[in-house]
């Protein structure tokens, strides 16, 4: 199944997804064996207005496992024609040109969008502005859960962090929408909250959610905890940050076959004493990147 532009998570079905995750078991193999050849003859141009540690090594790497070429930025902002007033879509028309596909981090909530309208290649969406989608980064996410938990159907997750400008949780919550008795958890400050625009997303397909304001009420019952961070910058003085961090003693309330996942970097939301425990599952997320990118490029290299 051959796909286009990726621009959002609303965009896959059950049947992408599935495809999606049987390719990415397959390419666990080629990494084993030491990557193939297969798409020596295609580049792909990394296209980031906003610096990138994970995501553009990630897919960078992905792209020489199969065996293709690299042409990457984090630095796209001081290219001269926009710093003298170009456009995004002037570069998208002009580096369409010499490369093959196109992975694009912009700040602007609409860049990617923006992009595929005048691209003759696909664009991949690394991260679109804040509030936006990551839909790659949910991607591995739903992969990790699907290969930790061995099913997405009736999986309960707590989604936790500025959930109000999270795009990881934004894509990730649109992606969980598509699976039978999935319950969700939306842990944040007040104003952090989830965005009402993906609430009524899950009311229109009848996925149980809740809202709530501290880790202690959920986290015995949810098989997984996605973690993001807070910014201190917009948390009220009176809050404790600590009714949203994980640490030892969060660990001792958690079910014992839960999962612990972040798309990092992090920083005081995940104590480093809970990287030991077996349920701290993201360095194995992050591995999962690698694989679940490698697929999604040779879905959209399909002849």
């Amino acid at each position: 199944m051959k796909l286009n532009h990726v621009l959002e998570s609303q965009q896959f079905t059950v049947p992408i997804l599935m495809e999606l995750f049987g390719r990415t078991e397959l390419m666990k193999k080629v990494v084993a064996r030491g990557g193939t050849r297969d798409y020596d003859h295609k580049i792909m141009a990394n296209l980031f207005y906003k610096p990138s540690t994970r995501t553009r090594f990630s897919f960078e790497s992905a792209m020489h496992r199969l065996g293709g070429h690299v042409l990457s930025t984090e630095q796209a902002h001081e290219f001269s024609s926009e710093m003298d007033g170009g456009s995004l879509e002037d570069t998208i028309k002009i580096m369409s040109n010499f490369c093959d596909l196109i992975v694009l981090r912009h700040p602007d909530a609409d860049g990617a969008k923006r992009a595929a309208k005048v691209s003759p290649v696909p664009i991949i969406n690394a991260g679109d502005g804040a509030g936006g989608q990551h839909p790659t980064q949910a991607l591995l996410d739903l992969y990790t859960i699907y290969n930790e938990c061995k099913t997405l159907n009736g999986v309960s997750v707590a989604i936790i962090g500025d959930l109000d400008n999270g795009r990881t949780a934004h894509s990730l919550a649109y992606l969980l929408s598509k699976f039978d008795r999935v319950k969700l958890y939306f842990i944040a400050p007040e104003n952090m909250q989830i965005k009402q625009d993906i609430l009524e997303h899950l009311d229109e397909h009848r996925v149980w959610y809740k809202c709530a304001s501290s880790i202690e009420e959920i986290i015995d019952r949810v098989d997984v905890v996605y973690q993001t961070r807070i910014p201190k910058g917009k948390l009220d003085p009176s809050i404790d940050l600590k009714a949203f961090n994980i640490d030892s003693d969060v660990l001792q309330k958690m079910k014992y076959n839960s999962i612990i996942l972040h798309p990092l970097p992090r920083t005081v939301e995940i104590s480093h004493d809970v990287d030991q425990d077996p349920r701290a599952a993201y360095f194995r997320q992050v591995k999962n990147g690698l694989y679940v990118r490698m697929a999604l490029l040779s879905m959209i290299f399909e002849d």
